[in-house]
């Protein structure tokens, strides 16, 4: 039987995977934010570039569970035979 992931679902999974790139990017390269813009605004402290990583890490983790409930419910579905 095949299963039928919804929109939701796929927009969870590449948010998940765009955060997660984010959190990578910023955790191994903190200065992207001023060689992409070339502004600095926190004045080399790398107090926004915590923030980011922060709020990238928190944003994977929400989309991460939020897709696999979605994967978990298209799953469930298909094998009972609903669309």
């Amino acid at each position: 039987m095949k299963s039928r992931l919804r929109t939701r679902g796929w927009f969870e999974t590449v948010a998940a995977a765009i955060s997660g790139c984010l959190f990578l990017v910023t955790l191994a390269w903190p200065d992207w934010i001023e060689g992409v813009f070339g502004v600095d605004p926190d004045k080399h402290s790398g107090a926004l570039e915590w923030a980011i990583v922060a709020v990238a890490l928190c944003a994977t983790v929400v989309f991460s569970l939020l897709a696999r409930g979605e994967w978990r419910r298209a799953q469930v579905s298909g094998a009972k035979g609903r669309p």
